[in-house]
């Protein structure tokens, strides 16, 4: 079993940036999705039957951090602010 984090910033979007992935339906800043699965395409698939506002064929164009169950990792660690 591995642990897969995909994360996607917008806080600098500009239209300079039109092909920049669109992760998730709502208007967001930073989104975030941590999900335990034995593949990333089992992960976007529960990820997707969990909440369906997440645009899985965006999130495939991200490379996810992957963390395996049998190895010491921080799995997140997050500063926000200017």
């Amino acid at each position: 079993m591995k642990t897969f984090l995909w994360r996607h910033n917008r806080r600098f979007h500009s239209w300079s940036m039109m092909n920049e992935p669109n992760v998730h339906q709502s208007c967001y800043t930073d989104a975030v999705a941590i999900v335990q699965a034995d593949s990333a395409e089992e992960a976007l698939r529960l990820l997707a039957a969990r909440e369906p506002a997440w645009v899985v064929e965006e999130m495939r164009r991200l490379e996810p951090l992957i963390f395996c169950s049998d190895t010491p990792a921080v799995i997140f660690a997050d500063v926000r602010g200017d």
